[in-house]
């Protein structure tokens, strides 16, 4: 069984390195410091991806700081005040019915909600909105499973030192889930940077050559950038580097953030 196991694991390992490898081959030629600091020009068969890059980097920041702390309240009052009964579970059904939710129907309620009814337009400020829903049910699911992964011990010492409950909860429980709680973010982060769907009708334009000055401006994004790229560019050939070379980017710029997150994890973990 630990055999099938470790078989599992090097299939998935050896499928990443694959992928990676043909990202590399085919797009690390078109990386240079002008692709990474200019933008595209030339009907996007030349120039850069840097407003690509501000853009991803803004619209998954954004949706980690609206649902981390939406998505740990949520977890907090579930695990620790909601009691059980019919409310809770159809809660929890409902929870587990928008992690199965396409990403497309998330962006088709931000073009209705927040872009149409709200009034946003289509900005970073919705995008931001759309993604933080889209990841809300992760960061839920985790932080919850880093309550319950505390002892009931601490609790209970707490409340016999005289300390009320959200002060059991403020001082002693969330500080010992919070390295736990931040494995949600770091899921969060690798899937509302990689999202097109939900982007493509809230947030992101075909092209616009300035940085957005305001939550109320649209952004370029690279995942919908690729996806100008290939489907929808007048020389879909001639930018078939560029293509390979911001995908390149994206699986770098998701790499990086992670590995800030992991990084900062294991720091609270030694030193709680």
């Amino acid at each position: 069984m630990f055999s099938l196991f470790r078989g599992a694991a090097a299939i998935n390992a050896f499928a990443l390195l694959i992928i990676i490898g043909f990202l590399v081959y085919n797009g690390a030629g078109a990386i240079n410091w002008t692709f990474l600091s200019q933008a595209p020009r030339n009907s996007m068969t030349q120039g850069g991806i840097f407003p690509c890059i501000v853009g991803t980097f803004l619209l998954s920041f954004g949706a980690m700081l609206v649902a981390f702390p939406w998505g740990v309240a949520t977890a907090i009052y579930l695990h620790e005040y909601a009691r059980p009964g019919l409310a809770m579970r159809a809660i929890r059904l409902g929870i587990n019915n928008l992690a199965g939710v396409p990403s497309v129907v998330f962006g088709l309620f931000g073009l209705a909600f927040f872009v149409t009814w709200c009034k946003l337009g289509v900005s970073v400020l919705s995008g931001v909105l759309t993604l933080g829903a889209l990841i809300l049910p992760v960061i839920i699911g985790t932080a919850e499973e880093a309550l319950r992964s505390v002892p009931a011990t601490y609790r209970e010492a707490s409340l016999g030192l005289g300390a009320t409950k959200w002060q059991t909860i403020y001082r002693v429980v969330l500080p010992a889930a919070f390295p736990g709680m931040l494995t949600g973010s770091i899921l969060g982060i690798s899937r509302a940077a990689g999202e097109t769907a939900a982007i493509m009708f809230t947030a992101a334009v075909f092209f616009t050559p300035n940085l957005p000055s305001s939550l109320f401006d649209p952004v370029m994004a690279l995942p919908y950038h690729v996806y100008v790229l290939a489907t929808a560019g007048t020389e879909i050939e001639v930018t078939r580097p560029l293509q390979y070379g911001t995908a390149l980017i994206l699986i770098a710029l998701v790499f990086g953030m992670n590995l800030i997150a992991i990084i900062y994890r294991a720091r609270l973990q030694r030193h709680p």
